[in-house]
């Protein structure tokens, strides 16, 4: 099998273990049917925006050339910092956009990797946002009805949790032991003032989840398609957003937003 074009982030499902989709073009590649096999991915030289669709020479924060990393909604500071978002007073790089993104309820929750992590993200996100932070865990915290309270909340919380993934660690599957995901929730509940503590979500379901996975990685080896255009081997899992190789190498697909490949394995 040969498919060739634009690769944007992996689409998932939560299914035991997750399913994976790789987009690339106008097909879609059920990536989990190639675990244990040889592929080979090559990267022609061409990369387009995944906004606009212009051909760029460089890729800025995961596929965006430089005039939508300026002034796409999608680029915003806001997305890497909630507690920033305006939308509430009608102030956005694109109102509509925001209608529909930031104006949406949020979930802060937390997730466990190598740590308990503190996140924010869309309702509509869950459990995708998990997923491609490669979490082995979570749970929801608190519901809000806009980004800005969300990032609140987080900004409060990160002060006794991490904020971010080790992904090193999460590829060779450290996950923090012996952790109560609802006992480390109520500590949360309780760092919060009382105007945060009303948006406490009641529900307190922890959410597990596995990965398709052979073999984990034991000293990673990280590459991409500037540095090696051509990278090919046995794919022997999916974590996050990364394909895990024989020989400890990785390829984080999310970086390569945009970047048209060929990509051949088989049948």
């Amino acid at each position: 099998m040969q498919t060739e074009g634009n690769i944007f982030k992996m689409r998932t499902e939560l299914a035991n273990p997750v399913k994976y989709f790789l987009t690339i073009g106008e097909n879609e590649i059920e990536m989990n049917n190639l675990i244990g096999k040889e592929i080979r991915l090559n990267f022609t030289g061409q990369i387009n925006c995944i906004k606009c669709g212009k051909r760029t020479k460089t890729s800025f924060n995961q596929g965006f050339c430089y005039n939508c990393l300026q002034t796409a909604p999608e680029a915003s500071e806001t997305v890497i910092r909630p507690e920033l978002s305006k939308s509430q007073f009608g102030i956005a790089r694109d109102m509509e956009w925001a209608k529909i993104h930031d104006l949406a309820d949020h979930i802060v929750y937390l997730a466990v990797s190598s740590k308990i992590k503190v996140g924010v993200t869309r309702i509509s996100q869950i459990p995708t946002r998990w997923i491609d932070q490669g979490a082995s865990y979570a749970i929801k915290l608190a519901t809000t009805p806009n980004r800005h309270i969300a990032g609140v909340i987080e900004v409060f919380l990160k002060k006794h949790f991490t904020d971010k993934t080790n992904w090193r660690a999460m590829l060779k599957n450290e996950v923090a032991q012996n952790v109560n995901l609802e006992i480390e929730k109520q500590k949360a509940i309780d760092l919060l003032p009382a105007e945060l503590q009303k948006y406490v979500s009641t529900d307190n379901k922890t959410t597990i989840i596995e990965y398709p996975v052979q073999q984990f990685p034991q000293k990673i080896k990280s590459v991409g398609f500037d540095k090696t255009p051509t990278i090919e081997g046995v794919l022997k899992g999916i974590k996050g957003q990364y394909l895990i190789f024989e020989n400890d190498t990785v390829l984080n697909i999310r970086k390569h937003g945009g970047y048209f490949l060929q990509i051949e394995s088989p049948s």
